[in-house]
């Protein structure tokens, strides 16, 4: 498929132009022409790039791109890293809040479907985008076989706190780092609360709140979205599509 195609599809799709971010997003390095294989990771960094060129890859598609706030000089470890994606003429398309807002491959909506939730209603705006989700369940579902849902569906939690209601129903969803947005959480009716990362300052908000906290880890609640946009590309066009697990741990 040539590049151009499929960058004009995803730009669309994700509404790249559209949605405001902390830096451009869409394809921020130009490689080669022709794209056969994608590789899909969260991060753009050099081991990440390493196990695109040793997959074969034309094309690296992740979250978290290499361009954020003000430019910088193209020197030191950032040097390299570019380098390394021209000198292998590797495409890199980034796509950050654009893949969390995204309805149907995005990482909060992709979550929701892995907790077998239905999506209500979007909210907690950044940059004037609401990312979150607010999901529910037909029937009550018990906290910790929603918890067991997610380890088996996504990964393992790095934080449980089960603070609020024994059954759960309504659960809001924030990938990445979403826990100052609790108390929305517990305003909006949510009886529990999925998001990646906490802080020491945050921790005691869940029992302040009365709210079930699952934390899924910054870096495991955004492999999803990678993953269903990756597959979907796949699908439509026929492309060789392949998700790398790097964790970060956090």
């Amino acid at each position: 498929m040539q590049r151009e195609a499929l960058v004009r599809y995803l730009d669309d799709t994700l509404r790249i132009r559209e949605i405001a971010d902390y830096g451009p997003q869409g394809l921020q390095i130009e490689g080669k022409a022709q794209v056969d294989k994608i590789v899909g990771t969260v991060d753009a960094h050099q081991p990440c790039v390493h196990a695109a060129l040793e997959r074969g890859a034309d094309l690296l598609l992740v979250h978290h791109g290499i361009l954020w706030g003000d430019a910088k000089p193209l020197a030191g470890s950032y040097g390299r890293l570019v380098r390394t994606f021209v000198e292998n003429d590797l495409n890199l398309y980034a796509a950050h809040l654009p893949l969390d807002a995204h309805p149907q491959w995005g990482n909060n909506a992709e979550l929701a479907r892995r907790l077998g939730l239905s999506v209500i209603d979007w909210w907690a705006d950044v940059k004037g985008t609401p990312l979150a989700v607010l999901a529910g369940y037909d029937e009550p579902l018990a906290f910790h076989e929603m918890v067991a849902r997610f380890e088996e569906q996504v990964g393992r939690p790095r934080l449980v706190q089960a603070e609020g209601p024994p059954m759960v129903r309504t659960v809001g969803i924030l990938s990445g780092f979403g826990a100052d947005k609790i108390e929305a959480a517990a305003t909006l009716g949510c009886d529990a609360y999925v998001t990646g990362e906490t802080s020491h300052a945050q921790y005691y908000e869940a029992a302040n709140t009365g709210i079930n906290l699952l934390y899924g880890g910054h870096y495991t609640s955004e492999t999803v979205g990678v993953q269903a946009l990756g597959e979907h590309l796949a699908q439509r066009f026929g492309l060789i599509f392949e998700f790398v697990d790097l964790p970060t741990g956090l």
